[in-house]
């Protein structure tokens, strides 16, 4: 056990946030924590770890157990340089570094120390102090002791390990003297996951880590936690992370905490049938209930039976009601309408050219960009951090002047944009006052109608810009985008900041808009649920994949397998006609090919038997819970001694897999 919490409960003055909630994290556990926005999430987090108290309850950690706390966006603030801010997580190990080098040169200067005069010592000779000697062999003691521990404690590799997960993160192209603070606010909070990482807490507790990650930064990320030697604890609204990643779900929901075994997708499937059967018990109880209040007017009135009526009112009054299962929590409801449809051809780009900066720190960002859309096209755009994602879609509406090049709309074009940083929205306007100045021909209580369906109700249309969180924000936007009922939608990362249940809502509404549709966006289950193509945006360019997400990704596996094997098919007649200098470099490459290739392979066959190892183990899960089984402990034994052992498989793959990605 690292982490054992009891009976938590935390209110905000009468509003209660965390009610009787108990937890336990174990060695090398892998926790995902969900639920609506403002369920309580982050409360818990900060309870767990120490930086906020518990009005009731009782928060335990293990006898020298770390835990490292990644708040959401939340960077390193110092003034020290990347360099000495990775370095400082094995302060230890360096100091002993730079013991070691002092002492090298003190046994260099100390190394001729009694041998200046050849042959023993005699007469009008001078020996040696015995004092000089000792503090030689003293030296070299130390020495060797501190080397031996300074290679036990890895610290010959201080300098792989560091660039091993800054490349990870997405920040190997920075220079390691940068001052942290000149950093980005996304580069700030990269680089203190990194250090996080590096200092292998025994409970990594993160809070929305994925945010503003690329695909590759993701990808990486899956694969380092999954291997991560210690316990992690996650926030997460990305599935697909969720998917990868945990072996149980702890759901905040009205202020309590349930725990169900397996990952994201079985999270959803048992919660389904808890409530199934949680609809069933209520039904039960209410005809029950029925049938007892029946019997009681029929029989109160009578003298004979009044005692027995009387009791059966009592034994009402105590009984514990099941809550219907599908009085929920608030959650968005929301719809988009095209409107007027527009013609066919809806967007021409042609060679378009975008910078940002101006003078010595202008710097090109797009060039040669071409882009078609035509009326129900639905095009998704994704590419790495800063290469110029969401400058091509303000450019597109005009918001920033593109350098050449030409970009042309379509007729009948109404155009709906959503900023991902809700650069709109006035600070000085509440939440009704924001629509009213989009919209002020629009009846206010239609208004209201339409923020009720994002959440906001009775005061809360009152709150003022400043105060609305990030989740908050994204739903005055996407408010703003349903009142204007455009026929083509611009969307920049709208996912960003909305829980899982109002990114399913957004996800759903989408599905259902019948305009034209361009978005940016990291997120593959959006992807994968709305995009009929994927534009790739490079350094050179746009490149065009047909299908969502996991069709592009199969397409890019397949150009990889493709180009390898181009380079491997080179005729040996080639190469000898090729200079002595040439024939060898293409040999070394050709042998680098060759190991690329089979790693790949491998990494693929990992992969593949991750997935089915997985899948056993969630069947040899279920089976435990079937009543025939759940009773004999000898089968139960069984299946538990048998799901074990693929679950040692099931690390052993996961630890070749991160050895292997490692070498990419």
């Amino acid at each position: 056990m690292i982490l054992q919490a009891d009976h938590i409960t935390k209110s905000y003055g009468a509003t209660a946030v965390l009610s009787d909630v108990s937890l336990k994290i174990e060695a090398g556990e892998r926790v995902g924590l969900v639920g609506v926005n403002g369920a309580g999430k982050s409360t818990l987090l900060n309870i767990l770890v120490g930086e906020l108290a518990a009005d009731e309850g009782t928060v335990t950690i293990a006898r020298d157990a770390r835990i490292g706390y990644l708040r959401q966006d939340s960077g390193l603030q110092s003034d020290r340089t990347i360099e000495q801010e990775l370095l400082d997580v094995f302060r230890p190990l360096v100091e002993a570094r730079e013991e070691l080098r002092r002492l090298e040169a003190r046994l260099e200067g100390d190394d001729g120390l009694g041998a200046s005069a050849p042959g023993p010592p005699g007469r009008g000779q001078v020996s040696a102090p015995a004092t000089e000697t000792a503090d030689h062999e003293a030296l070299l003691a130390r020495y060797v002791a501190l080397s031996d521990w300074f290679r036990a404690q890895g610290g010959f590799e201080i300098e792989a390990r560091i660039a091993n997960v800054v490349s990870g993160m997405g920040l190997g192209h920075l220079p390691r003297h940068l001052v942290v603070s000149s950093l980005s606010g996304g580069q700030k909070t990269r680089l203190a996951l990194a250090r996080l990482l590096l200092e292998q807490p025994d409970l990594l507790v993160l809070d929305e880590p994925t945010n503003h990650l690329d695909f590759p930064t993701l990808a990486w990320l899956e694969g380092h936690l999954r291997a991560y030697p210690g316990a992690v604890m996650i926030v997460s609204h990305d599935r697909y992370f969720l998917d990868a990643l945990v072996t149980s779900i702890c759901e905040l929901e009205r202020t309590k905490l349930n725990r169900y075994t397996g990952n994201y997708t079985r999270f959803v499937e048992q919660k389904a049938q808890n409530r199934e059967l949680q609809r069933r018990r209520y039904n039960q109880q209410q005809q029950e209930i029925a049938r007892t209040q029946e019997w009681i007017e029929r029989h109160r009135a009578r003298a004979t039976s009044a005692r027995a009526a009387q009791s059966r009112i009592r034994a009402l009054e105590r009984l514990e009601r099941i809550e219907h299962p599908d009085t929920e929590l608030r959650q968005a409801r929301f719809a988009f309408r095209a409107g007027e449809p527009s013609y066919r051809d809806v967007l021409v780009v042609d060679d378009l050219q975008v910078s940002v900066g101006h003078g010595e720190s202008r710097k090109v960002l797009l060039t040669g960009i071409g882009l078609t859309l035509q009326r129900g096209d639905r095009v998704g755009i994704i590419g790495p951090n800063g290469i110029g994602k969401s400058t091509l879609l303000k450019t597109l509406v005009g918001r920033h002047e593109a350098d050449s090049g030409t970009v042309r709309w379509g007729e009948r074009v109404r155009l709906g944009y959503y900023d991902q940083e809700q650069c709109e929205l006035d600070p000085d306007l509440t939440v009704l006052q924001q629509l009213r100045h989009w919209f002020p021909k629009v009846p206010e209580e239609r208004l209201r109608n339409v923020l009720g369906g994002f959440l906001f109700s009775g005061e809360e249309v009152l709150k003022p810009t400043p105060a609305l969180s990030g989740g908050e924000r994204a739903r005055v936007a996407l408010a703003r985008l349903m009142l204007q009922e455009p026929n083509v939608l611009l969307l920049d990362e709208p996912t960003n900041h909305l829980d899982l249940a109002s990114k399913e809502m957004l996800e759903s509404a989408l599905q259902g808009y019948d305009g034209t549709l361009l978005f940016v966006s990291h997120s593959r289950y959006l992807l994968n649920r709305l995009a009929r193509r994927i534009l790739e945006m490079s350094s050179t360019g746009l490149k065009a994949y047909e299908g969502n997400y996991d069709a592009y990704a199969a397409r890019k596996a397949a150009e990889a397998e493709a180009e390898a094997a181009a380079l491997a098919n080179r005729t040996t007649a080639q190469v000898r006609a090729e200079q002595p200098a040439e024939r060898a470099q293409f040999e070394a490459s050709r042998r680098s090919q060759r190991d690329e290739e089979l790693r790949r392979r491998r990494v693929a066959q990992l992969e593949q038997k991750i997935e089915q190892l997985e899948a056993a183990i969630r069947l040899i899960e279920q089976s435990m819970a079937a009543p025939g089984v759940a009773t004999d402990p000898v089968a139960l034994q069984q299946r538990c001694d048998v799901a074990e052992k693929r679950r040692g498989e099931l690390q052993s793959c996961y630890a070749e897999w991160e050895r292997l990605m490692a070498e990419e």
